[in-house]
């Protein structure tokens, strides 16, 4: 329910404050008790006052629901030190295999390597960044080149605006966004990955008439996820991408989001929780293999995975 729960952490201060609210308390956005406030962004309504507003505990929630119940009256102390500070110049890490015959032609792959302040951030998204990387060295150390372009990129500040994936993309021209074969990324925890999910921007996947490029696409996909059945991770789904790929797939190229079982990320996701101790090796292996396996054989087919339908910027 982490989609449907968290949009009271995002808009809940200022639907409050449009009812006359002074402050917003927010349950954590988590469906595990950790005893630690799960953090992550809010956004501020112009038209209604900025109030403060915090996250708490699922158990601090719960005793005040059950002592409202009671038609007790609670009380609350709120001292908060957040503020904001000027930005400051930041990095995408960027770590490549050239192409040895379309260099100029790309498969991208990564993670973000900023997380929240609290825990490690080890599956959001530590975990993605080390994946990647080894399986861009794992392909080094085989000695293989493929016949494009495989490059691995750690994003920078996805958490709190994106301006990693961003900057990746308006450091490009539009022949170079249109060199983009497929960008690829891991952001959904280090837990057991069945596969990929595949979406391209403006293609209508309910559409009465399907698209022909994109189901061949898919079908191209489905014939990789087949190399990866035997760690049960052949799962190709439709629809698909991520959130530092995303001002790459705004621009027409095609994006896969690697997917797991997603049983216990929004257990630890933007809490004390979401520490080392909870990866489990043999899965992170596993998903180094679905990054360099299919990062490999998109950057080695003959032909591209699908063209590029250049969306330009300002649409």
């Amino acid at each position: 329910g982490y989609g449907q729960t968290v949009r009271y952490r995002g808009a809940g201060a200022s639907r409050a404050a449009a009812l006359g609210a002074v402050a917003a308390l927010v349950r954590s956005a988590t469906g595990l008790s950790v005893a630690s406030p799960h953090t992550g962004a809010m956004r501020y309504d112009e038209e209604h006052p900025k109030i403060p507003a915090a996250a708490i505990t699922v158990e601090d929630a719960d005793w005040m629901r059950r002592m409202a119940a009671l038609g007790r009256e609670v009380t609350v102390h709120l001292e908060m030190e957040a503020e904001m500070f000027e930005d400051v110049e930041s990095f995408n890490v960027i770590a490549e295999i050239p192409g040895r015959e379309l260099p100029q032609e790309i498969v991208a792959m990564g993670g973000h390597y900023d997380s929240w302040d609290v825990g490690q951030g080890v599956h959001d998204d530590g975990a993605a960044c080390i994946a990647a990387w080894q399986a861009l060295r794992v392909i080094q150390q085989l000695g293989l080149q493929p016949r494009r372009t495989l490059r691995v990129v750690l994003w920078t500040n996805e958490e709190n605006g994106l301006r990693g994936g961003r900057a990746y993309r308006d450091a490009l021209s539009d022949e170079e966004v249109a060199n983009h074969v497929a960008a690829i990324e891991m952001d959904g925890g280090a837990e057991r990955p069945v596969g990929f999910g595949f979406g391209v921007v403006g293609v209508d996947l309910e559409a009465e008439e399907p698209d022909a490029e994109y189901e061949a696409a898919f079908a191209s996909l489905e014939q990789i996820g087949r190399l990866l059945g035997a760690i049960d991770a052949s799962e190709i789904r439709r629809g698909g991408g991520g959130a530092d790929i995303g001002p790459l797939m705004r621009s027409g190229v095609p994006g896969l989001g690697l997917r797991t079982v997603g049983e216990h990320y929004f257990d630890w996701h933007h809490t004390h929780g979401d520490t080392l101790d909870k990866v489990d090796i043999e899965n992170f292996r596993r998903a180094m293999a679905l990054l360099g396996v299919t990062g490999y054989v998109l950057a080695d087919m003959p032909e591209r995975l699908m063209p590029v339908r250049l969306i330009p910027a300002d649409e």
